[in-house]
């Protein structure tokens, strides 16, 4: 029985994808495990996998087709010599040119007019039988069919004589439906007699400004702000880097912080939450999702315990996963999920932000450059030191001023006496 393939869902928030390339074609044979497709989901593009065997019967959702729903049936895989028609598709109806003509006579065979009936521009025949066509130069236009539906099969050609094959068409696609148009269309836009282009959202940044904008609405974000100085933490990373150069890993201060924050929430884990209705749910564990600019957008992979990985282990973890996500090839499980999130603009020259929630997370810390300020020292005499502001974001819902207030104390804490975080 023909098998219909459906439109995965890549992750479990997955609604719909675009389905970037097909790695295969109408006649192909495929095994289970053999990669059919690239779908490009909001985080990544991702290869699609065969999970049974047979031959790709038909095509059914163009290559570059976007916001193909996840359940939508992209390809139809059928037996080698398989004469059902693909499924999930009812039986071939008449042309509307049929519909209004005279009944055919008796005399007109009906294999031959049963033949004749097309799905778009395409004569129906088993996949065996259009490449046994193809070898001998058969024109399947001109053979009647004898399988269910006037499908040609492979008997139907052993008689046929071969003749010169019409023009070559391409493959019949049947393509997604256009998407809805966004609520602010660029046709909206008033045209003020500014030059300008307009680009194409891709996937991810549809869904970053989807989320985003649902965060604003419903999330009420509270700011919270410390001012942390680094010196300390500086002459960490110095040493530490110098006893771990022989192994090729290089701690940077951003891996330092992401071991701060996640031990922070375990040291006040009402900040290691996330709201959900009538619903708080607390997480015995740390998982950080670490922001990363990628072309197009911005993704999140995660460093999971952190506060319970080494520094090094967490600076590889972290080095790897970058890497991936400007590949687009992280899988879900390394960016879906997290406890709480961290954005460094430090490197960008940003002295202060506060960044949008991910949620469900409850809350993100945002981490501006460290540079050189007049600072009062331990002995009351002014002097210069190295600062930097970070900026705590808390769902109000689930987390408290004062809980806030306690996470970013212990966050300044852990970073101004360092020794903590390799203890």
């Amino acid at each position: 029985m023909p098998i219909a393939i459906k439109m995965p869902a890549l992750s479990p928030t997955m609604e719909q994808g675009k389905l970037a390339r097909w790695l295969v074609k109408v006649g192909d044979t495929v095994s289970s495990g053999d990669i059919m497709a690239e779908i490009e989901t909001d985080k990544a593009t991702m290869e699609f996998e065969a999970v049974d065997e047979g031959v790709i019967a038909s095509i059914d959702v163009a290559e570059g087709a976007e916001d193909v729903k996840v359940g939508t049936v992209i390809a139809t895989l059928a037996g080698e010599d398989e004469d059902a028609a693909p499924a999930e598709k009812p039986a071939a109806a008449p042309a509307p040119e049929a519909e209004a003509a005279p009944a055919p006579k008796a005399s007109t065979p009906a294999p031959q007019a049963v033949a004749k009936v097309v799905d778009g521009d395409r004569v129906i025949a088993s996949p065996l039988a259009r490449r046994i066509a193809e070898s001998k130069g058969i024109d399947l236009a001109a053979v009647a069919g004898s399988g269910p539906n006037g499908r040609i099969v492979k008997a139907d050609l052993e008689s046929a004589k071969a003749a010169p094959a019409p023009a070559a068409k391409p493959a019949p696609v049947v393509v997604a439906p256009a998407p809805v148009a966004s609520p602010v269309a660029a046709a909206a836009l008033p045209d003020f007699g500014i030059p300008f282009e307009d680009q194409k959202l891709s996937s991810m940044r549809k869904t970053i400004a989807r989320r985003l904008t649902e965060s604003k609405q419903q999330v009420p974000h509270i700011y919270l702000t410390v001012d942390v100085r680094l010196d300390a933490l500086l002459k960490l990373r110095g040493e530490l880097n110098a006893a771990l150069s022989a192994r090729g890993i290089k701690v940077s201060v951003n891996d330092l912080l992401v071991k701060a924050l996640g031990v922070a929430l375990v040291q006040v884990p009402s900040c290691n939450v996330a709201f959900a209705g009538d619903t708080l749910r607390q997480y015995k564990r740390a998982d950080i999702s670490v922001a990363v600019s990628i072309p197009g957008g911005l993704i999140t992979p995660i460093v999971t315990d952190a506060s319970s990985k080494g520094v090094g282990a967490i600076a590889s973890e972290t080095s790897t996963l970058a890497a991936k996500a400007r590949e687009g090839k992280l899988q879900p499980h390394e960016y879906q999920g997290g406890t709480a999130s961290i954005s460094n603009m430090g490197m960008m020259g940003i002295k202060q932000f506060e960044a949008v929630i991910n949620p469900p997370q409850g809350m993100i810390l945002a981490i501006g450059a460290g540079e050189k300020r007049p600072w009062v020292l331990e002995d009351g005499s002014l002097g210069v030191a190295t600062v930097m502001s970070a900026t705590g974001s808390f769902d109000h819902r689930a987390i408290d001023g004062a809980d806030g207030a306690q996470l970013m104390a212990a966050f300044r804490a852990l970073v101004e006496n360092p020794l903590a975080l390799v203890a």
